[in-house]
């Protein structure tokens, strides 16, 4: 029954909290030829230091090229995937038949995964895909329980399955809204979510009447997926056989990768060692993060209306994200600030073991001693405290 956890890494740092709360591996994209243009991403160098942390853990990292390229791209990309070659990376994330046939061509010395952007939905192509030499497969996102189980049953490859974060409106993610209405293409990882923005009808004969499907002054939105959580069917999804659990979310904060990564390593490890998760707890956890309500998707068979946030596409936000332990010593907190913390305010401080605790503290020092009234953002400071809090626990206050 043994599963990978498979967290995204939008920069280095968010790549070292996915790994302290538990991932085995991580997916992130250099600066071209992925689909999170606006995600911190890495540099060459960067990811050569990036797989040397993880492969010095144990764990994994993949990079995404999963572009749909066009013609003027592939010189580029020769260059580039050679150079990938060379940092000797655990996989390469790719979409694009193109882009597949280069990589033989090149001959590149890399596991291939198929991206949920070629939208595998059948066992038929996962085969197809072994066979032109790729070793892993993302299942679209539309697939149902039995259809994933089946296509565990009858392929001999690694599958890999979302389970957490946002879902775009086409699922897997080939949309043309962002390229029609603005002009940046969000199969090239320029997506501005329209998906995201207000709607209203209007019937063809009444030009300049505009109705909304339910009364709201701010629109309709007719598109806004919630978001992705199939934390309750781990244990089928492991007993299927899938290979890899993956959580959406590059562009999302630590504190977020932090808290789903830890969530979904608590289910897991508790299934592993036949212990019952609390579910209720790790769902409040989850609440906990940004997200926009939650849905299983097609899991349970296909999506119906409420899968979709009608309200807002604003995100639900429930706790603010204040700081990151650096260490404990001699009754001393190290910690470097996101935000504006005042003494004698309650703060939450969530551990790696998914345990969070309340402390109330009345002094807060900056590094060299000298009393401070508040933190600042992206300074560090220390706190007096005789409970002690491993590095990379998460610091954040819950709105009231």
């Amino acid at each position: 029954m043994s599963v990978e956890l498979l967290s995204p890494a939008g920069n280095f740092e968010k790549l070292k909290a996915a790994i302290n709360f538990g991932a085995d591996a991580v997916y992130f994209s250099g600066k071209d030829f992925g689909l999170r243009a606006k995600a911190g991403n890495f540099s060459l160098y960067e990811m050569e230091e990036a797989l040397k942390y993880l492969h010095e853990r144990g764990k994994k990292g993949y990079v995404t090229v999963n572009i749909y390229a066009r013609n003027y791209d592939f010189e580029e990309l020769k260059r580039y995937l050679h150079q990938l070659n060379e940092i000797k990376l655990d996989g390469i994330i790719i979409s694009d038949l193109g882009v597949l046939k280069l990589i033989k061509d090149e001959k590149i010395d890399l596991p291939v995964h198929i991206s949920t952007q070629a939208n595998t939905t059948n066992y038929y192509a996962v085969n197809m895909w072994k066979k032109l030499g790729a070793s892993r497969v993302v299942l679209a996102r539309e697939l149902s329980k039995s259809e994933i189980e089946y296509i565990c049953k009858n392929c001999d490859m690694e599958i890999e399955v979302f389970v957490h974060g946002a879902m775009c409106i086409s699922h897997s993610g080939r949309c043309v809204l962002s390229n029609y209405m603005t002009g940046r293409d969000a199969n090239r990882g320029e997506c501005t979510h329209p998906c995201r923005w207000n709607y209203y009808l209007m019937e063809e004969t009444r030009e300049g009447e505009y109705f909304p499907i339910f009364e709201d002054e701010r629109g309709t939105y007719i598109y806004n997926s919630k978001d992705l959580c199939l934390l309750k069917y781990v244990k089928e999804l492991m007993d299927m056989g899938v290979h890899s659990l993956k959580i959406e979310g590059r562009m999302k904060s630590v504190m977020y990768v932090s808290v789903v990564t830890g969530v979904y390593r608590k289910v897991i490890d508790d299934l592993k060692n036949g212990k019952e998760p609390d579910y209720d707890y790790l769902m409040n956890l989850l609440m906990s993060v940004s997200n926009r309500e939650y849905t299983t998707g097609f899991y349970l068979g296909n999506a119906d209306r409420d899968s979709m946030n009608y309200k807002t596409s604003s995100y639900v936000r429930n706790t603010d994200f204040l700081g990151v332990v650096n260490n404990y010593k001699d009754g001393k907190l190290f910690f470097d600030s996101r935000g504006k913390i005042l003494a004698n305010e309650a703060l939450s401080i969530l551990n790696r073991n998914m345990k969070e605790e309340t402390i109330v503290f009345d002094k807060i020092f900056d590094v060299d001693g000298n009393l401070v009234e508040f933190t600042k953002p992206n300074k560090e400071y220390y706190i007096l405290t005789d409970k002690a809090f491993g590095s990379g626990s998460i610091i954040r206050r819950y709105k009231v």
